[in-house]
């Protein structure tokens, strides 16, 4: 007879199933994008999208609003965006009747469940910095107000890597506030015409949407439940001070490549994705296998190389892949 423990995974195993059917019916393979996004979303975490152009990563997140059903807005960052086009401001009104003026707060598009920020680096910093207490601690604060954001509240946001002119790189405490960097590749050759077949087709498939919004936040809490052996725990711990040149561990390459490593809310974030990956799979508690495949997209944004290693045409993939070698 099965426990509480194992009808609750089957039942979130049974409706992630059917998240991800649904998905499939829109979205050409990017099976481990559908994985890495699903793992943000059920760890509480936002995400920051990579790849170039074409490679479908707003209809990807729109697809996810459609089978989700969850409060979707979308905002296309621009250079003339100002912060309060995303947080919302205070505007004059008049009590007809009685001739009063008072100022009521108009909410930006950031209260939502579900939220684009689509090429969020073609903005100034000022305005990027709007979204920072958002992602970190689901408020927004205005002149002297704390408005709560609903549950719950996800950041999927996009960005450009080859569009240099006109973009703005996101600052370091930004990047950090991310969960999860997500790289997007080329389809293969059968994907591309599975692509061309759908999207050429008189009728264009639409997700159905699957989990409610209780629903997700409940697999949420059920993600911080579950339990993680020490040895798992050591490596995340391990991993991550070594990504960091500055501590007595840190191996030479690292050292000599790495400018900046990872900060603490990185181990957060790879212990945390790695109870999401293990739920996914159908296994109860995470392996270190879970936390060698998370630490890529967890600490790739994390990392700052220097300029050796960018003179030697060294990418932060390639100081993970060496780093896990010796893990």
């Amino acid at each position: 007879m099965k426990s509480a423990v194992s009808r609750e995974i089957d039942s979130m195993l049974e409706n992630i199933g059917r998240l991800k059917a649904e998905i499939a019916k829109v979205i050409v393979g990017q099976h481990q994008v559908v994985e890495e996004l699903l793992i943000a979303l059920f760890c509480k975490g936002h995400a920051l999208i990579l790849g170039v152009p074409g490679l479908a990563k707003t209809l990807i997140v729109s697809t996810f609003s459609q089978a989700l059903d969850l409060e979707f807005k979308r905002v296309q960052f621009t250079p003339d965006l100002m912060p309060s086009d995303i947080t919302g401001t205070d505007v004059l009104e008049e009590n007809p009747k009685t001739g009063e003026r008072h100022f009521r707060f108009v909410k930006g598009p950031v209260f939502a469940n579900l939220l684009l920020a689509d090429e969020i680096n073609r903005t100034p910093p000022k305005t990027q910095s709007a979204l920072l207490q958002a992602m970190q601690e689901h408020v927004v604060s205005y002149n002297g107000a704390n408005y709560p954001l609903p549950e719950p509240f996800f950041v999927l946001a996009t960005q450009n890597p080859i569009e240099q002119e006109g973009t703005y790189p996101l600052a370091e405490a930004q990047l950090d506030r991310f969960f999860i960097e997500i790289k997007i590749s080329y389809p293969s050759a059968e994907e591309e015409r599975d692509i061309v077949r759908r999207t050429t087709a008189a009728d264009l498939t639409k997700a159905s949407k699957v989990l409610s919004a209780q629903e997700v936040v409940k697999i949420q809490e059920a993600i911080r439940q579950v339990p993680v052996a020490s040895h798992v725990e050591d490596l995340a711990v391990r991993l991550v001070r070594q990504s960091r040149p500055t501590e007595r561990e840190a191996p030479l390459f690292i050292r000599e490549m790495v400018a900046w490593g990872a900060g603490p809310r990185a181990t957060q974030s790879l212990v945390l994705a790695a109870k999401a990956r293990a739920i996914l799979s159908g296994r109860n508690a995470p392996s270190e296998e879970d936390i060698k495949v998370c630490s890529y997209p967890v600490l790739r944004h994390r990392m700052i190389l220097n300029f050796k290693a960018h003179a030697q045409g060294k990418s932060t993939e390639e100081v993970i892949a060496e780093l896990l070698k010796d893990a």
